[in-house]
């Protein structure tokens, strides 16, 4: 089984922790083919940075369709992008959001979110309506970490973020902690030891539904919502985007 993995940001070290992430769980027979957008913000933090980062990830996920991947990662907790890639994919895609919202709902009845900003609360709270979970998040919560100082050793970012899940654990009762953002992903296991609870990492999340989804042989309807984009002249920059379904 070949996986592709892509960040939607431009920062290759990122790219290559969140690989990382992505091999210690995958099964002995799966091979992860991790790439970097070759275009957009360094790193994503919003509604403009995801918006600057979809050309550079529907780049990605074509030039992998034409390495016949079985099945594509999208590693922005976002899951920026998920929905175009859906439609220009023959494979299945999943984002690391979604996968870790899924996972944290079959093992809590309540959980919390941690993420970086508090700009990108918003997002995480609009998707987690929006996949019919917001029910069962205590709280989203922001732990001020900007999303580069994830990627800086000398960054106090891990303190931080623990804090904030000891507040998710003590003030929303929450029984489970989902980290929130990609760069997060060699975190998971140490903060769970430490604070008690599962503490979970997307990344890992969408490997393991993704392998699940490529065994049964299920893939993205392409009934409706996800039908392939129609063929028509894209202008500008965007010249080279056009579907040529």
């Amino acid at each position: 089984m070949r996986l592709h993995l892509v960040n939607p940001n431009t920062t290759q070290s990122m790219t290559d922790k969140i690989a990382a992430a992505a091999r210690l769980v995958a099964a002995d027979a799966t091979t992860i083919l991790a790439a970097t957008s070759r275009m957009g913000p360094a790193s994503i933090e919003g509604y403009y940075d995801d918006a600057l980062a979809l050309p550079g990830l529907v780049d990605a996920v074509a030039r992998a369709e034409d390495e016949a991947v079985d099945g594509h990662i999208v590693a922005c907790f976002d899951d920026t992008g998920v929905d175009a890639a859906r439609a220009l994919a023959r494979a299945p895609v999943i984002g690391i959001g979604e996968a870790g919202f899924h996972m944290a709902s079959l093992i809590a009845h309540r959980f919390s979110v941690v993420t970086t900003l508090s700009r990108s609360v918003p997002v995480i709270e609009a998707n987690l309506d929006r996949y019919g979970l917001a029910r069962r998040c205590a709280r989203v919560r922001a732990s001020d970490v900007a999303v580069l100082e994830l990627e800086d050793p000398a960054s106090d970012a891990r303190a931080r973020i623990s804090a904030e899940i000891g507040r998710a654990v003590r003030e929303d009762h929450a029984e489970a902690v989902v980290l929130g953002c990609a760069g997060m992903a060699d975190l998971a296991r140490a903060l769970g030891q430490e604070h008690g609870v599962p503490v979970i990492d997307g990344v890992a999340c969408a490997v393991a539904l993704m392998e699940g989804l490529v065994r049964v042989g299920l893939a993205t309807s392409k009934a409706g919502a996800y039908a392939p984009p129609r063929a028509k002249p894209y202008a500008g920059l965007l010249a080279g985007f056009a579907p040529q379904g």
